[in-house]
């Protein structure tokens, strides 16, 4: 009788152990499959927002078969706790597996209403976007000047959307004035900047502080991660270079990022101001002119004077000899990296071209030449005695 009943308990245990693997192996297959989504949908996971909820938001929209099966697999995949804050696109189609890596790696929101906050040379404007799913293409909705006293009511109306998220993008060559100045409009930004950072020390790029951040903290990641950029690119620098510290390295940084906006040409450009250090000649740059007349606090907006290339201040190198004493504006990573692995080069005199890059030149003939094709040039638009020419 005993060996019949421990007989009939181990047929039922391994029915039960058999049942929970097919189980698990359906479950497992629920989790992987393509899901029923039949077109991509734009998912807001609230902050603070719990695994309950999103899996019955997710099955209430149909983009998981059971919102069960879907806190399973984030449980056993121990990814429960890690959800993220935003807004996610999820594509057609979808597994549970590919819902939740999209709602749990973080990172920018793939999806929803996206404001960039765009801090550039001339000016900072606010641009309000929102994803087409038909295109997976942002498209602009409203541009407009963060300081105007009326704002658009495409922007007016979203603007306490929680889910709303945010962008500031600084671009290469701004000042820390300019920065300072234009967070100071940022309406989704908190606290007060009391002092201008110093130049040179702020990392251009995109930065994603969350609603009612402080601009302090902001100011904050911007000037450690210049710092991490400055130092990885000291360690890797070229040997023989004329600098000293790795801030002189930076102020060179800063003029290369300010003489040419072709990426291509600025290991070049660094090449002639290190030939010319080296040679114990002045580097004789147009933007540090400005820099001593503006010192970084807005845009000179016309061509320099033949009287301010004459006049004597600590930035102005036709008339001082080797580096200015501080950068001339905030040099991106591309910069760094050209100011302290130059092209290997006899170049010591270069000029505008006309195609926005610049004409290099070795000997001094050869520069009075490329200068009077720029001439010509400058002639024919009418823009004569606008710039500065490097090594006249």
């Amino acid at each position: 009788m005993w060996k019949s009943v421990a007989s009939n308990a181990l047929t039922l245990f391994v029915v039960i152990l058999i049942a929970v693997a097919a189980l698990v192996a359906w479950g497992r297959n629920e989790f992987f499959k393509p899901g029923p989504l039949a077109q991509p949908i734009c998912l807001q996971v609230e902050r603070g927002a719990s695994l309950g909820s999103v899996s019955r938001n997710l099955e209430g929209r149909g983009a998981v078969t059971d919102a069960r099966i879907f806190r399973i697999g984030a449980e056993y995949a121990d990814r429960a706790g890690d959800l993220k804050f935003g807004s996610y696109m999820l594509p057609e189609g979808a597994s549970m597996a590919v819902v939740l890596e999209a709602v749990t790696a973080g990172g920018r929101s793939t999806c929803g209403r996206d404001v960039n906050f765009r801090i550039g040379v001339t000016r900072s404007d606010v641009v309000l976007s929102e994803l087409d799913l038909t295109t997976n293409d942002y498209v602009e909705v409203s541009r407009f000047d963060p300081g105007a006293e009326t704002l658009p009511m495409e922007y007016s109306e979203v603007a306490d959307d929680p889910a709303l998220m945010f962008r500031v993008t600084v671009a290469e060559g701004v000042t820390s004035w300019q920065i300072v100045e234009s967070l100071k409009k940022a309406d989704f930004l908190t606290g007060s900047l009391e002092t201008v950072p110093p130049e040179g020390s702020l990392a251009p790029g995109s930065y994603e502080p969350p609603r009612g951040s402080e601009r302090g903290t902001l100011i904050a990641e911007m000037t450690a991660r210049q710092a991490a950029v400055l130092a990885v690119a000291w360690d890797a620098r070229a040997e023989g270079l004329p600098y000293e510290t790795p801030e002189e390295a930076l102020i060179m940084a800063s003029i290369v990022e300010k003489e040419t906006a072709v990426p291509d040409e600025r290991r070049r450009v660094a090449s002639v101001f290190v030939n010319r250090m080296r040679q114990e000649m002045r580097l004789q740059t147009d933007p540090t002119v400005i820099y001593g007349i503006t010192k970084g606090e807005g845009v000179l907006g016309r061509g320099l004077r033949q009287s301010e290339l004459r006049r004597e201040t600590p930035w102005n190198t036709y008339v001082i000899d080797g580096l200015p004493p501080t950068p001339i504006a905030n040099p991106g990573r591309l910069a760094i990296e050209a100011a302290l692995n130059p092209d290997t080069t006899d170049y010591i005199f270069f000029v505008a071209d006309g195609t926005g890059g610049h004409a290099f030149a070795v000997t001094l003939d050869e520069h009075n030449q490329n200068v009077a094709r720029w001439r010509a040039i400058e002639a024919a638009q009418g823009t004569e005695g606008e710039t500065g020419v490097q090594g006249e």
